[in-house]
């Protein structure tokens, strides 16, 4: 199969359409991914392993669409429906920062995260990151002892 393209910088993509994009290249959590993959790069692999820590990896197509499309009764810029997508924000303190004068542009800020609520599905939780280091290590695999600040 050959990639073809349809039109060069279409604009920017969700992280969720950049998980399905490498899904659908063969990107897996399978251990000896690297060595057997022709398709998937090792610095596509490691978006890989980032965006499954994310939002994106709970979310689908429709819940992405169907956001996107209410979205739009709140008068928001593109780049905001995406940033809200992308960061999936529960609080108005995690979803002012994403919008550009909210309280000039009179943004209703609780409508917006009733509807992340309603329409997004929640983040991956802890438990399921400590359950996937749990498999990596029984695999063979070194846990990864980065920490986050």
């Amino acid at each position: 199969m050959k990639n073809i393209i349809v039109k060069a910088n279409a604009g920017a993509l969700t992280n969720f359409e950049v998980l399905d994009l490498l899904n659908s290249r063969g990107a897996s959590k399978d251990t000896t991914r690297v060595i057997a993959s022709e398709t998937v790069s090792r610095s596509e692999y490691k978006v890989y392993d980032y965006l499954m820590e994310t939002a994106a990896s709970t979310q689908t197509r429709d819940s992405v669409t169907k956001f996107s499309d209410k979205c739009k009764g709140f008068k928001l810029a593109k780049a905001e429906i995406l940033n809200i997508i992308n960061l999936r924000p529960s609080s108005d303190v995690e979803l002012t920062p994403i919008l550009e004068k909210p309280d000039e542009r009179e943004i209703d800020i609780e409508g917006i995260l009733a509807l992340v609520q309603e329409l997004l599905p929640p983040l991956p939780t802890v438990e399921a990151h400590k359950e996937n280091e749990q498999e990596e290590t029984e695999d063979g695999e070194q846990p990864n002892m980065e920490t986050s600040v």
